[in-house]
């Protein structure tokens, strides 16, 4: 794993969580500055995947390669489905499902990282 990528996701979907806490509490939608910063921050997944199983597979490490995957995979695709769950929504609840995807994800950064460093 690269650890100035991970370091910079976490950072940038906590700060998208802010974001949309501030949407929330100003019983707003999302607007389109967040869901373009929800875009940059899913390429930056797409990236992470292709490096991470690259990496995967020249390691000799001792990684658990399906749970590392796994992890990757999930953090691809939990933006998409909040985003589509949230412009779905009508509510100021539809935004809040963007605070909890925001919020999952540094978590499984953080379960990558130690499975990239043999703790599985």
């Amino acid at each position: 794993m690269v650890d100035a990528l991970a370091t910079g996701l976490i950072i940038a979907t906590l700060l998208g969580a802010l974001w949309a806490l501030v949407l929330v509490i100003r019983n707003r939608r999302p607007d389109t500055f967040l869901l373009i910063a929800l875009g940059v921050i899913e390429l930056a997944f797409v990236v992470q995947l292709v490096i991470g199983v690259v990496k995967l597979v020249g390691t000799d490490r001792p990684v658990s390669g399906a749970s590392f995957v796994g992890y990757l995979i999930g953090c691809l695709i939990i933006l998409p489905i909040a985003v589509a769950w949230s412009l779905a929504e009508r509510s100021r609840w539809g935004t809040a499902v963007l605070i909890v995807a925001c919020l999952a994800l540094p978590v499984m950064i953080v379960r990558m990282q130690q499975i990239w460093d043999g703790h599985a």
